[in-house]
């Protein structure tokens, strides 16, 4: 009997590391793969023009801002989530969008979170009922929800979210920096220590220290609005 409910388990948390393999793809159908978040207009201005800068750009964002902003708000969705506190839900997720500073940026988020929401409900998420009445969401949100649907433990889930947000990055600069396939995977392995150290930060923010606002990414998506030649949406 032991020797069964230990299976069942060890069956239980590999499908919770399934789906969070799953929820981090490049090949989930959301669309994060046309946005570059100002790194776009970083490369066009000279701000980013090597491997060098490529890797102080990310890992300086990783650092100062998805530390301070969309990891801590991500933790508070996905415990909110758990214990069916819509409000906790509504507030953090209208927290996030509002700390959006540029159009572009709010845009992408709610863009994403619409996908990702629609891709939920194709798969009969049992849960999604707690996000009705939720007009704009962001991706946070739905992340959120698809990680406490799943029982995907939430250190795990925030060092997916991080790790799926480097990758985009870097495959953004591969195609426009330019970066070669081997100088990009170097990047992603030399930045991993800086998301579980991200991660760690975030899982210590009290809630009146959650918040970023980085200027450069900020004043680099604000000028990709009007850039004249993009192969971004963002």
């Amino acid at each position: 009997m032991a020797v069964m409910v230990g299976i069942i388990g060890m069956s239980t948390e590999g499908l919770a590391r399934l789906k969070l393999l799953q929820l981090v793809s490049p090949a989930l159908p959301v669309g994060a793969y046309a946005y570059s978040q100002g790194l776009e207009y970083a490369v066009e201005c000279g701000w980013i023009d090597s491997a060098t800068s490529t890797a102080a750009w990310v890992e300086g964002v990783l650092a100062e801002g998805l530390a301070h902003l969309e990891l801590p708000i991500l933790l508070r969705l996905y415990r909110a989530l758990q214990l069916s506190d819509c409000e906790g839900v509504q507030y953090w997720n209208d927290y996030l969008l509002a700390s959006r500073e540029t159009r572009e940026l709010l845009l992408e988020d709610t863009q994403l979170g619409a996908a990702l929401r629609r891709l939920l409900m194709q798969l009969d998420i049992a849960t999604l009922p707690l996000l009705e009445g939720m007009t704009e969401l962001s991706f946070c949100t739905a992340f959120a929800l698809a990680g406490a649907e799943a029982g995907i433990d939430e250190r795990a889930l925030l060092e997916g979210f991080a790790y799926s947000w480097l990758e985009n990055q870097v495959q953004a600069a591969t195609k426009i920096v330019p970066l070669g396939q081997t100088a990009g995977q170097k990047l992603i392995v030399a930045a991993m220590p800086v998301i579980i150290t991200a991660v760690e930060r975030a899982l210590s923010l009290d809630d009146e220290a959650v918040g970023s606002s980085l200027t450069g990414v900020a004043m680099a998506s604000s000028w990709h609005e009007s850039q004249y030649s993009r192969l971004f949406r963002s």
